[in-house]
């Protein structure tokens, strides 16, 4: 069976000038998706989605392949991942190719590993009822512990009945880590949400989590980055 991975990367980031080819331990961005791809050896080809000529550019030069161009109304601020995954599915269509699977690799995922894209597509092949496999992460912190801040700067407790239960009682809750979403290409096509029952778990350690969408952010990615290469972590 066929597999493709796909990075989307458009050159429009406001919070992060550049983000996808910004340099990042002395090297674009969007490098360290594209060589988990290549390294990972169960991708057919490894396709990069942009609207912007450098960022194309960069992608190739890499080792990946930009076979279209993604239109200016799937590179805004309000294009979904799915809406972008079946433009380039449809694109990749109308060249000759339609894959089996195809996996959504985010460009902003230096921590990617290799054998974390092929336990995904592990399991989502060993349960053929389900559509979807993606990587999670476990909350550092209890949910329902959470506090925020009243119209009068006062802090509330968000979830007050669980203010007296023990934090080993509470239920383990995760998140999306944001980096991969395998899927059948199938299920991509008619537009199937990915938190639903019939996606499965990809659980990832949380040193190996770090979301990239403000310069705090960034800086905080550097410097996991630099102590996980420290201590050999990756």
């Amino acid at each position: 069976m066929s597999k493709v991975v796909i990075i989307p990367a458009r050159g429009g980031s406001k919070r992060i000038p550049r983000k996808n080819i910004k340099l990042f331990h002395g090297q674009p961005m969007i490098a360290y998706s594209i060589r988990a791809a290549l390294a990972a050896g169960v991708f057919d080809r490894v396709v990069v989605s942009t609207d912007d000529p450098e960022i194309a550019e960069v992608a190739c030069s890499l080792g990946a392949e930009v076979p279209f161009v993604r239109p200016p109304a799937l590179a805004d601020d309000h294009a979904g991942t799915v809406e972008v995954i079946q433009h380039a599915l449809a694109e990749l269509a109308q060249l000759g190719y339609q894959p089996d699977y195809a996996c959504c690799l985010y460009a902003t995922a230096p921590f990617v590993q290799p054998a974390s894209l092929r336990e995904g597509l592990a399991i989502l092949q060993a349960r053929p009822d389900k559509e979807f496999a993606f990587s999670i992460t476990s909350y550092g912190f209890p949910v329902q512990r959470a506090i925020r801040l009243n119209p009068q700067q006062c802090i509330e407790s968000l979830y007050p009945e669980y203010y007296e239960t023990r934090s080993q009682d509470l239920e383990p809750v995760y998140h999306d880590a944001g980096q991969f979403y395998w899927g059948r290409s199938a299920a991509w096509a008619r537009g199937e949400a990915l938190f639903a029952p019939h996606s499965l778990p990809v659980l990832l350690p949380r040193y190996l989590v770090q979301d990239i969408d403000t310069p705090e952010d960034w800086h905080r990615a550097e410097l996991m980055y630099a102590s996980l290469q420290q201590h050999g972590d990756i």
